[in-house]
């Protein structure tokens, strides 16, 4: 039984995305993006009160990044993960951690622009480095992208494409023309579509600008 504890457009997406790209059967059990992740009953599948939880064959997995890796080996014949002895191992696993060096910037501004409530509590200087962080990263990706980020497509795609999708809610892919064209390449399989949120969303808005700093 594989069982995906899921929020609309937060990581948890990346393991809806390649559970959809692995054709396997599972069950999506969708919470709120609210207190409810701190009740007892979420807790006792994540401890820290957090989006993704992953119920699989009897264990639960509470980090989108193992619950990629483990679904790799789980299912191998999909061909989206990469083995220990692989020659791409090492960029394997090195993009599927780098997800989360965006997501975490991500992560900030959706806190700056989405999850605070009051405006005098939003920080200009925040949401300028932290937009900044994500544009270093997209320089990254544009450093080192092929037609996917390894030989062929990947769990890795899936993983910072995500992550990307979460960012280019606060910085645009314009200016990083062969990012645009993978980000672009890989949303278009249609797992990717099967992965996106109804109504409930996390952002009500498609993209969210810095505040300028008033002097």
């Amino acid at each position: 039984m594989i069982r995906l504890h899921h929020c609309p457009q937060t990581r948890s997406m990346r393991a809806l995305w390649l559970l959809h790209e692995l054709g396997v059967d599972f069950e999506v059990q969708e919470w709120p993006f609210d207190k409810t992740l701190r009740s007892p009953e979420f807790r006792a599948l994540n401890p820290a009160g957090r989006i993704p939880a992953l119920e699989l064959d009897g264990e639960t997995i509470w980090e989108s990044g193992a619950m990629i890796e483990v679904l790799c080996e789980r299912f191998p014949e999909a061909g989206l993960g990469r083995d220990a002895g692989h020659p791409e191992r090492a960029r394997f696993l090195t993009w599927i951690h780098f997800a989360e060096t965006i997501s975490q910037h991500a992560a900030a501004l959706t806190q700056q622009h989405v999850a605070l409530r009051d405006d005098a509590m939003r920080s200009p200087i925040v949401m300028q480095l932290e937009a900044a962080r994500i544009g270093k990263c997209y320089a990254a990706l544009e450093e080192h992208l092929g037609e996917y980020l390894l030989d062929a497509f990947s769990a890795a795609d899936i993983a910072v494409g995500q992550a990307v999708y979460m960012a280019r809610h606060f910085k645009a892919l314009d200016g990083y023309p062969k990012t645009l064209a993978w980000y672009d390449r890989i949303t278009a399989r249609p797992p990717f579509a099967s992965s996106l949120p109804g109504e409930a969303k996390l952002y009500p808005q498609d993209f969210y600008e810095a505040w300028e700093v008033v002097e």
